[in-house]
Order: C-alpha cells, then structure tokens, then sequence
C-alpha cells in the first residue's frame, strides 16, 4: 500500500514521543483541495476505523481510509530536514501533477 522511509519511521515516533495526548500511529488521507486539485492530510490517529488499512512499518502503525487507497497506493512517505523547512515528503505514483510544495496533487 504505502511505503515509510528509516527517516518517515524516525519523524513518526519522535512526534509520537512528544504528543500531549497519546496516539497510536498516524493517519494520512486525501482531500479535495489544494493548488493541484487534492491535498494530504496527515495526522495523529488512535484507533482503525471501519474500512481502513493498518500498516505497521518498525513499529509505527500508518491507518488509510478506504477512499483515499486507490490514491496513494503505492506512495512513499519520507521525512526530509532542509535549511528553510522539514516535514513529511510524499512520491506518489499516482499523482500527474504537483504542486511546487509537494503537499497537493492532481
């Protein structure tokens, strides 16, 4: 389904690490939105809900709603550490176009 990079696993846990509520995993999602048309959603997430696809990758648990599969199948999540920014980075396969910022596709 999807992928997580040594450094997606590192970002997730250090976050987990330091949330105020506890958390399970994260959960990442597509939304309409964006400058290209649809945007990723990604966020702390407790429990599986109805549909979902659990992925467990060194220990950290991604969920993915069932509308948002077929649109990130196949994605790698990575966690970039840059001068001006860092953050969570998607490549996804599906995506025919991006915008400049990586966080919406079309």
């Amino acid at each position: 389904m999807i992928t997580l990079t040594e450094n997606a696993v590192a970002g997730m846990k250090a976050a987990l690490s330091r949330a105020p509520e506890p958390a399970e995993g994260f959960r990442i999602m597509v939304q309409a939105g964006g400058c290209a048309g649809f945007k990723y959603m990604m966020g702390m997430e407790s429990l599986a809900r109805e549909g979902d696809v659990v992925i467990e990758t060194d220990g950290v648990t991604v969920f993915v709603d069932a509308g948002s599969q077929p649109q990130i199948a196949g994605m790698t999540v990575d966690f970039v550490t840059g001068v001006e920014s860092s953050g969570f980075v998607f490549d996804n396969p599906n995506a025919r176009q991006k915008c400049s910022c990586g966080k919406s596709f079309g």
